[in-house]
């Protein structure tokens, strides 16, 4: 059935299958993404470090300024089911329980239990015990799904989770005594040892209950799962998604270009005491900054790129219970939704004291072709603002140029359209136009990207 309804939906979209998106943008004193000592990431190539902002953080600012979007009642996917990450799911699961009329001592331990029923393991720590060690992609509802059925079935897995509780006991203090006389021989065990640790086996989840834990942590019609895709090795029978969006990382057209940039913290109260100094004393107690350090900035145009494969967003949807019109309308909208995040979404670290969220690409070109096309080795050459004048400018007049050429060449691509709101790249569009070289269409909005 599976490939009955792919090879359906392949041949319907036939050479629209992948959209491909191409980005420019030039950011100034910014720092989107860190690593683990707080530095700018980069990247050596074509002989330069560049500067990176990593896939996985562009990934997170779309996917969250989507769900953020349709969960408001905006945007395309309003209306839609959207999924969240998180290791707090027991959390979540109790929190409906307790709606639904359970006491704490009975509504966080039944929900521990059952996860852990489904081969989720939860942290050693005291801060963590109650979180799952990895987090998991699930519908937003899911901790209420699951609370539903676990009420409906109260008395079964309350009476389950106790046997569970006292198994799960019991074997660790079996470990703990083995562990204890790990240097004494077998002869020197007791019977009643040797009965008790041969009787410390954790009773399975019942099949039932397992089916609705799976049913409830399944991808079902979340339209962001649909299109990021999951993965969770820790259940082996439950559902993964093969995402339909591919993403690259972002990296500077030319070599990197960054700095330490060195800043003070004044101390409101000592800046105070000091205005206000009666003698040269009190006045020389306020000097001196309340903190110094160092953070790094990153200037530079980045290019980057994104892919959706049309036809594994709508195999998903349909596997998560769709018709195939409705996969197709809810496709279209995430669709329109996903061009408008990868305009719009950046990553959020230093948004406050850079303003980086406010940025807006220079050049955004969107095609259709039968395969994705990443155009990330035009900037193998990095460019030389010495010789070829403002890296933007410079960088987009390569793209463009190198995308004509590929359409002239290859006929499993589309010439797709071209949105700039840049003053200077709109210049270089007319120019091109007026030259007959544009190998797209000028597009005046997000929506007009994917025109057909």
């Amino acid at each position: 059935m599976t490939i009955l309804r792919t090879s359906a939906v392949a041949e319907r979209l036939d050479s629209h299958q992948f959209l491909s998106l191409h980005a420019l943008e030039s950011l100034v004193a910014v720092l989107p993404v860190r690593d683990e000592n707080g530095m700018a990431k980069t990247i050596p190539f074509g002989g330069e470090t560049r500067n990176l902002i990593t896939s996985q953080s562009r990934r997170r600012a779309e996917r969250t300024l989507g769900r953020e979007k349709a969960n408001a009642g905006e945007g395309a996917l309003a209306g839609y089911t959207m999924g969240v990450r998180t290791r707090e799911w027991a959390l979540l699961t109790a929190e409906a329980l307790r709606d639904l009329g359970w006491e704490e001592r009975d509504a966080l331990p039944v929900a521990k239990a059952v996860l852990e029923g489904v081969g989720l393991k939860f942290g050693d720590k005291e801060r963590t015990r109650n979180l799952t060690k990895v987090l998991l992609f699930a519908p937003e509802d899911a901790g209420a799904k699951l609370a539903e059925y676990l009420h409906a079935h109260r008395d079964e897995v309350v009476s389950w989770a106790a046997g569970f509780e006292e198994a799960r006991r019991i074997a660790e203090t079996t470990k703990a005594r083995s562990r204890r006389r790990a240097t004494r021989t077998d002869e020197d065990l007791l019977p009643a040892e040797v009965e008790e640790a041969a009787e410390t086996g954790v009773p399975a989840l019942p099949r039932a209950v397992r089916a609705a834990v799976l049913a409830a942590l399944a991808p079902r019609d979340a339209i962001d799962i649909a299109l990021y895709g999951r993965f969770l090795a820790e259940i082996a029978d439950s559902p993964n998604v093969d995402g339909a969006v591919m993403t690259g990382p972002a990296f500077t057209v030319h070599a990197a270009a960054q700095i330490d940039d060195f800043y003070s913290a004044a101390d409101d109260s000592k800046i105070r005491r000091k205005a206000n100094a009666l003698d040269y004393l009190d006045a020389a107690d306020g000097a001196g900054a309340g903190m110094t350090g160092y953070q790094s900035l990153i200037s530079g145009t980045f290019y980057r790129h994104a892919a959706l494969d049309r036809v594994q967003l709508r195999v998903n949807l349909m596997a998560g219970g769709m018709s195939a019109e409705d996969a197709d309308r809810a496709a279209t909208a995430a669709e329109r939704q996903f061009v408008e995040a990868f305009i719009d979404a950046m990553p959020a670290a230093k948004k406050n004291t850079t303003a980086s969220t406010g940025s807006l690409p220079k050049l955004v070109l969107a095609f259709d072709g039968k395969r994705p096309f990443n155009y990330s080795a035009v900037f193998e050459e990095p460019i030389d603002e010495q010789a070829d004048g403002a890296a933007s400018r410079a960088a987009a007049e390569r793209l463009l140029k190198h995308h004509r050429l590929v359409t002239r060449k290859r006929s499993d691509i589309t010439g797709g359209h071209v949105l700039t709101y840049d003053l200077g790249i709109q210049d270089l569009l007319d120019e091109l136009s007026a030259g007959g070289a544009l190998a797209a269409a000028e597009a005046d909005s997000t929506e007009e990207l994917t025109a057909a």
